[in-house]
C-alpha cells in the first residue's frame, strides 16, 4: 500500500492505493495558510493512516512549483506562495520519519496518466495542466523527465509564439514585456482578458459575442502554444488536465489548428482527456516510491 498526498492552494488530498492501484482510502482537508501547519496536518493524517492500516506506509507528495536540486528550497509555487523558500522535502522526511519523495504536481499528473491512465500505451507523454495557471510534465518510457534545473515541462512560462496573420499585434504592443503563454490560456489569464467579471467556467459556458471571440482566440493561442512542444518533444500523446481543461470540448479543433501552424497533413500525436481527472496528480504521488526518473 502507498499513500499519495496532493498539496494544493485550497486543499490537501490523501489517498491510499493497494497493490493493484485501486483507491482504498480518500480524504481531503482545507489547506492551512501556514507552512508549519501544513507540515503538522500532513504528519497527523499520515500517523492516522499508519495506525489504520497497522503498518508504516510509503508516502509520496505532489506540490506546486519545484524543489531546487542545489538548495533543497521549493520555488515557483505561484498559487501557494507560503511553500516558497521552504525545505518541504527535508521537513517532511524529518516529520514523518521516513523517505518522502516529493514532485511537481504536473509531473505527477503526467506520470499517473502514463503509468496506467489514458496514455499508458504511449512512450513519450506530455501532460498539460490548464487550471488557474499553466503547467506541464514529461514522461518517457514511464519515467519522469526532470532536467538539471527541475524546470522540465514548464511551458507556461515560455513566450506565446507570434507568427502569420494571427499575430495579435495589439496584444504585442500592450504586453511586449509579458507575453507568457500562461497569461493567455490559463484560467486566471483569460479572466483578465475579458472586462466582464466572469469566471473561466462561465466564459466557456456563456454564449455571447464577447465570450465567443475570447474562446476563438483561446483556441488559436492554445494551438500556437503547442507548436514548439511538438517540434521539440514530438510526443506520442498529449493529455489535457486541470480544471480549465474540463471546459474544453474542442480538442479536435485544437489539433486541426495546430496542424495548420505545423503545415503537416497528418499529426500522429494523440490528444487525450485524463482517465483519472483531478485525481491523477495524487495517484502519481502515491507511485513516487518507485522513484522512476531520468
Amino acid at each position: 500500500m502507498r499513500v499519495g498526498v496532493d498539496i494544493g492552494a485550497t486543499k490537501i488530498e490523501f489517498i491510499v492505493l493497494d497493490k493493484k492501484n485501486k483507491v482504498i482510502f480518500k480524504k481531503r482537508i482545507s489547506t492551512p495558510k501556514s507552512y508549519k501547519t501544513v507540515i503538522s496536518d500532513i504528519k497527523l493524517n499520515i500517523r492516522g493512516l499508519d495506525k489504520k492500516f497497522k503498518k508504516k506506509l510509503k508516502v509520496g507528495v505532489c506540490h506546486p512549483g519545484s524543489i531546487d536540486a542545489n538548495t533543497g528550497l521549493l520555488k515557483n509555487s505561484t498559487n501557494a506562495t507560503w511553500l516558497n523558500n521552504k525545505k518541504l522535502n527535508k521537513d517532511l522526511i524529518k516529520s514523518l520519519k521516513r523517505q518522502v519523495p516529493c514532485e511537481n504536481d504536473a509531473n505527477c499528473f503526467a506520470y499517473s496518466e502514463s503509468l496506467n491512465g489514458s496514455a499508458k500505451k504511449f512512450k513519450i507523454v506530455f501532460g498539460i495542466i490548464l487550471g488557474s495557471g499553466t503547467g506541464g510534465g514529461i514522461v518517457i518510457n514511464k519515467k519522469i523527465l526532470k532536467g538539471s534545473n527541475n524546470l522540465t515541462g514548464e511551458w507556461g512560462h515560455m513566450p506565446l509564439p507570434i507568427f502569420g496573420s494571427l499575430n495579435d499585434k495589439n496584444l504585442i504592443k500592450k504586453n511586449i514585456k509579458n507575453m507568457k503563454i500562461e497569461k493567455f490560456i490559463s484560467g486566471n489569464g483569460i479572466e483578465k482578458l475579458i472586462k466582464n467579471k466572469l469566471t473561466a467556467k462561465q466564459i466557456f459556458n456563456k454564449q455571447n459575442k464577447n465570450t465567443k471571440k475570447l474562446i476563438s482566440d483561446f483556441q488559436i493561442r492554445l494551438a500556437r502554444s503547442l507548436v514548439n512542444i511538438i517540434y521539440i518533444l514530438d510526443p506520442d500523446a498529449i493529455v489535457f488536465g486541470g480544471g480549465l481543461s474540463n471546459e474544453i470540448k474542442f480538442l479536435n479543433k485544437i489539433k486541426n489548428l495546430l496542424m495548420k501552424f505545423l503545415k503537416v497533413k497528418r499529426l500522429n500525436t494523440k490528444f487525450l482527456k485524463p482517465k483519472y481527472g483531478d485525481a491523477s496528480g495524487v495517484r502519481g504521488a502515491a507511485n513516487l516510491s518507485d522513484r522512476v526518473y531520468y
